[in-house]
């Protein structure tokens, strides 16, 4: 079963429970950094916002079937009060909970649904090799991005490319997208750099420690990288019985790679327990 698998099935069949991401992160035996970076790149979502959507989901369901009190059910989904569930309830479905009680019906709702691994976003990849690399420092331009909202990356590029002759003190050699400073609800920083061994005014940098790491290789056109990185995380790290380490992973982009056509290969390196 795939991690995203594993995981909805625990989210889902103990919603009611005191959900913790470390007891998830120990029943799906998986480890709590890659089990967020997997779901946040599925949903878009962090797992805890979305055990929430579900709890209030549930207790739209049942204020609508008109069965229970609002406070029985309130406290069913984890809410000590009538009021705060009320806050909770409101802001999520933009109308209170007594309003919905009598008019009965949840057809005006955006109700979260339990969630399914999209099955389309699986693709082939071969095995990955396993390299070690030195600490190195990556020079170039940023912008904060979340995984479901990367539409700025190529813009990045382009203003990267345009001024990648002001790097001083260059390494020769290949090109570096970093995605680093990942949190807990989907956001993290995007470099688009070279290695450098200084930095640069007017730009920023990253050290990225000596690590261990997968190494995976895209192939095709850059628009279709996304569907590479989910089937990494949700389906070829642990297929290789590999686990992540939190700390920056990054693309790799050398001769392979047309900048022009955006074709070619790409190597993406994801840091791992050694």
């Amino acid at each position: 079963m795939a991690v995203l698998e594993r995981l909805i099935w625990q989210i889902e069949t103990d919603l009611k429970s005191d959900l913790s991401l470390p007891s998830l992160s120990r029943r799906c035996a998986v480890n709590l950094h890659h089990m967020c970076r997997v779901f946040q790149l599925a949903t878009g979502m962090s797992i805890m916002a979305y055990a929430r959507a579900r709890r209030l989901s549930l207790a739209a369901r049942a204020i609508a079937d008109g069965q229970e009190s609002i406070i029985a059910i309130a406290l069913d989904a984890g809410y000590g009060s009538h009021e705060a569930f009320t806050r909770a309830f409101a802001s999520y479905f933009g109308t209170p909970p007594s309003r919905l009680r009598g008019e009965q019906s949840i057809t005006n709702l955006n109700l979260m649904e339990p969630f399914e691994m999209n099955k389309d976003m699986i693709v082939p990849l071969s095995a990955p090799r396993k390299e070690d690399r030195a600490a190195f420092r990556i020079v170039g331009l940023g912008v904060d991005c979340a995984f479901d909202k990367t539409g700025e990356i190529p813009a990045l590029w382009g203003s990267f490319m345009a001024r990648e002759g002001e790097v001083q003190n260059p390494v020769p050699g290949p090109a570096y997208g970093v995605c680093c400073m990942a949190d807990g609800a989907g956001n993290f920083r995007y470099i688009a750099g070279i290695e450098a061994t200084g930095s640069t005014p007017g730009m920023e940098h990253i050290d990225i420690p000596a690590q261990a790491y997968a190494v995976f290789t895209h192939s095709g056109h850059i628009s279709d990288i996304g569907k590479t990185v989910y089937t990494i995380w949700n389906k070829a790290l642990p297929d290789a019985g590999l686990e992540s380490e939190n700390a920056p992973d990054f693309e790799r982009y050398d001769h392979r790679f047309d900048g022009r056509t955006g074709r070619g290969e790409v190597e993406i390196w994801i840091p791992i327990v050694s």
